[in-house]
């Protein structure tokens, strides 16, 4: 998966969590449970995994609403199907079953 800072998995997981649009000062909102973090930082991070394009932003009035660009489960999934087609073909079966075999 894409390594995301500290700051950008807890926006990534509040975004994740939610099943509507968010705001920045939303984010915020949430993010300060357990840390205080500025605005203006939230709102960078934000832009930024927007221009990565881990976030789609639509303009709802004056605001950004932010949702993040694919579940976390289809970015797991696109992660490890990279990882697996710069392996040996024949041994993509054994990782797949390994790690199914580990999930129970």
């Amino acid at each position: 998966m894409p390594v995301f800072g500290e700051l950008e998995q807890a926006v990534m997981d509040v975004l994740w969590s939610s099943p509507a649009a968010l705001s920045v000062r939303e984010v915020q909102g949430a993010l300060a449970r357990d840390r205080e973090f500025a605005y203006t930082t939230v709102m960078t991070v934000m832009d930024r995994l927007a221009k990565k394009g881990q976030l789609r932003r639509d303009l709802d009035g004056r605001a950004w609403r932010y949702q993040p660009s694919q579940s976390w489960a289809e970015l797991a999934a696109d992660e490890i199907m990279t990882l697996l087609q710069s392996g040996p073909a024949d041994q993509r079966r054994q990782v797949l079953d390994a790690v199914r075999d580990r999930v129970g």
